[in-house]
């Protein structure tokens, strides 16, 4: 406090001969004499052979008020901060006549910033906790704070506390008074630095000691963080601070894995957001399973790796592709390798590599010459059954169209062609080594939690085979080491089994010493009229700036559910005062422009209308791919309308369509023949029952049936003031309100990816049902966006440690690129 230390000398000087309280008014800083306290009658000070008492002379006034000036007010006291009361109502913070730097509790010495027990309810281990101050309150009670630490099993872990290293405690934010009676024992706890690589089997030495800590948790974000830079000598009864630096900084590429990576909407956003923090992330490899996911991906970003592949395959060839570079010593075989753009030829002897069979040697019958090896994929290209290490070979004198997958195991023969290939490989980052990927994100797919799933394993959900994709995630993130993971998935992640899979997640990489963080975003809050929301779970090497979350920007038309246990991690929750919304976004902001189509539209390219856009979403949502932060090279140039088709329904749906009245709130209960008695449709059977012109019902059974007949659902008709619920993957109006406002269509699979803020430049590919599906399961772009900044903000170690930050851009007006965005 600038006036405190300018008049030290002076002030120090009466505070001696006669202690004056201080208190604090806005940044003023005012004193009051008042008179000296009386002392206390229920403790002894500098008694040692006393059970219980403080030890030595009281702290000097003055140093005391600089440490902790809350506790020494005249005036009313103050409500805790919200960084020692995070939960339930806040507590006046205790006011103290002095504080010392020793106490003696049943014969043992006890300093400030000590570690002890704390004696808990019966039944149960003792709680841990650092002594933060020692202190004689103004009723002359002796306390002290306790700055507590976490057990795993007492963090977001729980059940999982096996998986964490044995004795390893964290180092909370959660402070409290508590009388000086309450201290149980003294303890050994061990302050340990986190490896600077993160890994399962990282070596370290743990000096003897009871417990050992690397990493804070806290509360807010349910967020494990690195210790390296906590203060153990004051606790936070202290003035409130923060920081907030924007800087230019040089840009450097870095690498981005994208796992089960869709049609790449995720790292689409993400890589455009970490752009607007100035950083340079590409996407090099993606990997999924979808064919047409896969294709989509492609045709956008031409410069991405894209493997169509089980992951689990992809671990394995991550593994062998690592042994072939060793091999051909392009990387140590001990240590993780480095991103390097450049490899220059190797000296030497290289004559044992020689493939003699190619020189001066006649080929018999039935055998061919390799001219090269093109590609490399563990599993059963050939589909015989039986997977394993594969190279397509291009054979000398054969064109592409004769290229075959060929067993690594029949090869031997070819080891100098082997090598030509893994070089040209390792120098242009044909896969990912450790500690060349970056970052990397992903959404394993878990399918056992969906509550559609009927069968569900809520005992043991890793048995279920549908979610064991979350450890195959885990394995290659301890495998690639990479310093920045962003794991996505749907809520029901959380709510499912209390939690089990996140809560295993977040385990498992505590365990490999990352830092994390959880979060749940809801697409309509960053600038997109949806109401999906989502699980986010970021991770960070020790070594690196744990990411925030960033606030909303947008406000929702629909409050959206959260989990009970988890709802404090839905971002932006608890930091509404620092929310500064835009408007909320509708269906007519966003594809009121689009030209009218019908049930059987053919095109899926085509021009747009002439009036062109009329709200700023529409401008900047149809901008030419040249004027984007996308890469120029991928996608088309063409100033063109894509993917601007409904899904085709059949004769009976279209008729049945044309029934819903072009209204708000239509739905088949407009249909002729359905009553609605207390929110409950049925049939009216007092008149003849409706018929379409192939004899079925108007009113289909499963309409009626459909919730018990209380969704208003089926063939729901979507108005221009409204948002959707979710983008879903199936476009069929059975049970789900997706039939335009105007048209009598579903909506078409552009409609729906401008609902997940998807570039009209983003062409995809595969027939209209894949595309609904790869828009549907997609992250909403502009969540990506929001992300990829806080990415880059915190890789460059500008962001501070709070865990949300606000952002300073609306999507999609951000997605603008500048002059100098697109100069390489």
């Amino acid at each position: 406090i600038p006036l405190l230390h300018y008049y030290y000398d002076y002030y120090y000087r009466l505070f001696v001969s006669s202690p004056l309280h201080i208190y604090f008014d806005s940044s003023r800083l005012l004193l009051s004499e008042t008179q000296m306290a009386p002392k206390s009658k229920t403790m002894k000070r500098g008694e040692p052979e006393s059970d219980l008492c403080f030890v030595g002379k009281p702290m000097s006034v003055v140093e005391s008020m600089i440490r902790w000036p809350l506790r020494y007010q005249a005036k009313k006291p103050k409500l805790d901060t919200p960084k020692t009361a995070t939960n339930g109502p806040k507590k006046e913070i205790k006011q103290a006549k002095r504080h010392y730097e020793q106490a003696l509790v049943d014969g043992v010495l006890i300093n400030l910033n000590d570690d002890v027990y704390v004696t808990a309810e019966s039944g149960k281990p003792n709680y841990i906790a650092k002594v933060a101050e020692l202190f004689e309150a103004d009723d002359g009670e002796p306390y002290f704070r306790a700055q507590w630490f976490y057990r795993p099993e007492d963090t977001v872990i729980k059940r999982f506390s096996e998986l964490v290293q044995e004795k390893r405690v964290f180092l909370s934010n959660m402070e409290d008074d508590n009388p000086l009676t309450c201290i149980y024992s003294k303890v050994n706890i061990a302050k340990v630095p986190l490896p600077k690589i993160a890994s399962r089997t990282a070596d370290r030495i743990i000096p003897p000691c009871d417990f050992y800590y690397d990493m804070k948790y806290q509360l807010p974000h349910l967020t494990f963080a690195s210790a390296d830079d906590d203060s153990a000598s004051s606790s936070t009864i202290s003035s409130d601070s923060d920081s907030n630096c924007i800087v230019n900084p040089p840009k450097d590429e870095k690498f981005l894995l994208d796992l089960y990576s869709g049609c790449g909407a995720m790292s689409t956003g993400f890589c455009m957001g970490a752009s607007l923090s100035g950083i340079k992330l590409t996407t090099k490899w993606a990997v999924d399973l979808n064919t047409s996911a896969c294709a989509s991906l492609k045709h956008n970003h031409p410069e991405t790796e894209v493997r169509n592949e089980a992951a689990e395959d992809f671990l394995i060839l991550l593994k062998e592709w690592k042994k072939l570079c060793e091999k051909f010593s392009l990387i140590s075989m001990t240590e993780p390798m480095e991103s390097i753009s450049e490899l220059e030829d190797e000296e030497g002897d290289e004559d044992e590599d020689i493939d003699e069979t190619s020189i001066g040697t006649e080929l018999s019958p039935g055998e061919f010459e390799v001219q090269e090896f093109s590609a490399i994929v563990y599993g059963d290209p050939n589909r015989k059954g039986e997977k394993s290490l594969h190279l397509r070979v291009r054979w000398k004198g054969y064109g592409p169209d004769d290229d075959t997958w060929e067993p690594s195991a029949g090869l031997e023969n070819c080891k100098d062609k082997l090598k030509e290939f893994v070089t040209n490989g390792f120098k242009k980052n044909l896969l990912p080594l450790p500690g060349t990927a970056y970052s990397v994100c992903g959404g394993p797919p878990c399918q056992g939690v969906s509550g559609y799933n009927r069968f569900r394993n809520t005992k043991a959900p890793l048995e279920d085979k549908k979610n064991q994709q979350l450890l195959v995630f885990l394995d290659i993130i301890d495998f690639l080491k990479p310093k920045y993971v962003l794991m996505e998935n749907v809520v029901d992640l959380l709510k499912f089994s209390e939690g089990y899979l996140a809560r295993h997640a977040v385990a498992s990489l505590v365990a490999m010493n990352y830092q994390t963080r959880l979060g749940m975003m809801t697409a309509g809050s960053y600038g997109v009229p949806q109401l999906r929301n989502r699980f986010f779970l970021w991770a960070a090497q020790p070594t690196e700036k744990l990411p925030p979350y960033p606030l909303p920007t947008h406000e929702v038309l629909k409050k959206f559910n959260t989990p009970v246990e988890f709802e404090d991690i839905q971002v932006g929750r608890a930091h509404k005062e620092l929310l500064e919304l835009e408007d909320a976004l509708t269906l007519a902001d966003a594809i009121s422009d689009l030209p009218s189509v019908t049930n059987y539209e053919i095109n899926d390219v085509r021009n747009y209308n002439e009036e062109g856009p009329k709200t700023d979403f529409q401008k900047y949502i149809a901008l030419k791919r040249s004027e984007t932060l996308l890469p120029l090279c991928g996608g088309d140039s063409s100033h063109m309308l894509f993917d601007h088709q409904p899904l085709e329904l059949g004769d009976n749906d279209l008729e049945r369509i044309s029934y819903i009245p072009k209204k708000k709130g239509a739905n088949f209960r407009d249909m002729p023949g359905v009553l609605v008695h207390k929110n409950k449709a049925k049939i009216d059977k007092s008149v003849k029952r409706a018929k379409l012109k192939s004899g079925k019902n108007v009113v289909p059974a499963y309409a009626i049936s459909f919730v018990k007949g209380t969704s208003k659902k089926p063939f729901g008709r979507l108005w221009w003031d409204e948002i959707v619920n979710t983008v879903v993957t199936r476009a069929e109006p059975h049970n789900q309100c997706v039939i335009h406002p105007k048209q009598d269509r579903v909506l078409s699979v552009r409609e729906n990816a401008r609902l997940q803020g998807f570039p009209d430049c983003y062409k995809l590919c595969g027939t209209i049902k894949q595309k609904y599906i790869q828009v549907g399961n997609a992250v909403a772009v502009p969540v990506g966006v929001a992300l990829g900044y806080a990415f880059g903000m915190a890789s460059q170690g500008l962001t501070d440690d709070e865990p949300v930050m606000k952002l300073p851009f609306k999507y999609p007006e951000c997605m603008q690129a500048k002059a100098d965005d697109q100069s390489d």
